[in-house]
C-alpha cells in the first residue's frame, strides 16, 4: 500500500500552513509579550517543515539524518521538562510535555528506516511507507505510534468542543462575580489557577487546530507507513 500523491500533497500543505501558524504565534509572543507554549511552537515549525519535506521532498531537501538529530534533542528537551514537572503541565512553556516527546520520537523513527532523504530537487517521494526502498521498520510499535498519535487527535479535538464550550460559562461567571477579581494580579491569579499558566494562552484555539492536524498527519504518514 502506498499513499496517493494527490493526498500527500494536501498533507505537506497543511504542514507549511501549521509551521507559518506556530511561526507567527511565536512572532507575536515575542513582539507583544504574549504568553504562548514557545518551545511547542518551535517545534511544530520544524516538525511541519520536515514532515512536508517527507511527503514532498522537492519542497523542503533537507537530509534526514539532519532533521533526526533535530527532534531527538526534542525528544531529550520534552523528557526532561515532562520528569521536571513530575508528568503534569509545566510551570511555563510547555504544558503537555510527554506528548511533544512522544511526537519527537515518531519522527526519529520515521526517518530512520530510511537513513537519509534525496538532497536534491526532484528526488522520488522519501517518506516512510511512500518510498519503494523503505522499511516499514517494526509493526508493533508503528501501529502504538500511530495509534497514539490518533488519539492524541481526538483528545485535541474534545479539548478544543470543551474550550468553546467553556467560553460563554465563563463569560457569565465573570458577570456574577465581578468583584471577586478587582486587580490584574488577582486575574493572574485565577487564571493560573485553573491553567496552570499565569496568563491566559495567546490564540489557545490556533494551537490546538495546528495540535489536531500536526497530529493527523502524523497518523497518517505512520500508517502508511505500517502497510507499505
Amino acid at each position: 500500500m502506498s499513499g496517493p500523491a494527490w493526498l500527500a500533497a494536501i498533507f505537506a500543505a497543511l504542514m507549511l500552513v501549521v509551521a507559518a501558524g506556530c511561526a507567527c504565534r511565536l512572532a507575536v509572543s515575542w513582539l507583544h509579550g504574549k504568553d504562548t507554549e514557545r518551545d511547542a511552537d518551535g517545534l511544530h515549525v520544524g516538525m511541519g517543515v520536515a514532515m512536508a519535506g517527507m511527503l514532498e521532498p522537492r519542497l523542503i531537501p533537507v537530509p534526514g539524518f539532519a532533521w533526526a538529530a533535530v527532534f531527538a534533542a526534542g525528544a531529550a528537551w520534552f523528557s526532561w521538562r515532562a520528569i521536571r514537572a513530575g508528568g503534569g503541565a509545566g510551570r511555563a512553556g510547555c504544558a503537555h510535555p510527554v506528548a511533544h516527546a512522544v511526537e519527537c520520537a515518531a519522527m526519529v523513527y520515521m526517518l530512520l528506516p530510511v537513513g537519509s532523504w534525496p538532497s536534491g530537487r526532484g528526488s522520488g517521494m522519501a517518506m516512510p511507507g511512500m518510498s519503494r526502498d523503505a522499511t516499514a521498520g517494526n509493526p508493533a510499535l508503528t501501529v502504538v505510534l500511530a495509534l497514539f498519535m490518533l488519539g492524541y487527535a481526538v483528545w485535541a479535538i474534545d479539548r478544543l468542543a470543551s474550550s468553546s464550550g467553556a467560553v460563554p460559562a465563563a463569560a457569565g461567571a465573570g458577570r456574577s462575580s465581578v468583584a471577586a477579581v478587582t486587580t490584574p494580579a488577582a486575574a493572574r491569579a485565577e487564571v493560573a489557577g485553573t491553567t496552570g499558566h499565569p496568563r491566559s494562552a495567546l490564540a489557545p484555539r490556533l494551537g490546538v487546530c495546528c495540535t489536531i492536524a500536526m497530529a493527523v498527519t502524523m497518523g497518517y504518514m505512520l500508517v502508511v507507513m505500517l502497510f507499505s
